[in-house]
């Protein structure tokens, strides 16, 4: 299981960069792996297997990617909806413009980062990543197409 320094820090980062509080992975286990975490639901069962040696666990949750901390899709998908901040909304044509492109124009007062991008009726979709006034997709292509035939 993830050490307690890194639970906070990964914490931290939720709070600070899109305000999910803490109590949010409170009923949750989080595994650290060597670039990574992997998040499961707390259980009785769990416990119980907690001395056996496992490879993988759970739901891939983060990333490590350079000085950032990545969500996955998935975590985003479940999680996202408890963000308060670094989110941006996509209209349809912002979303087709970003889905054929790969980047949009925006003016966020937002540092670089990672941003959820939801779709008109606030479904999350996943992330982008906020840089020099535009974001990039992070979407993986299944996704944009599945969202796309809605």
């Amino acid at each position: 299981m993830a050490e307690d320094d890194s639970r906070k820090a990964v914490s931290a980062y939720l709070l600070e960069r899109f305000g999910i509080p803490p109590a949010v992975l409170d009923e949750h286990y989080l595994f650290e792996r060597k670039k990574g975490w992997f998040i499961l639901g707390k259980s009785e069962q769990v416990k119980n297997g907690a001395h056996l040696k496992v490879s993988k666990v759970g739901l891939r949750a983060f990333r490590k990617v350079g000085q950032f901390i990545k969500p996955t899709t998935r975590f985003i998908q479940a999680f996202g909806r408890f963000a308060t901040k670094a989110i941006y909304q996509l209209d349809m044509p912002q979303f087709k413009t970003l889905a054929l492109a790969g980047e949009i124009p925006v003016d966020l007062a937002l540092e670089k980062g990672y941003v959820i991008l939801t779709l008109e009726d606030d479904v999350v979709l996943g992330l982008g990543f906020y840089i020099h006034n535009t974001i990039r997709s992070q979407l993986p292509r299944s996704e944009i197409r599945e969202t796309m035939l809605e």
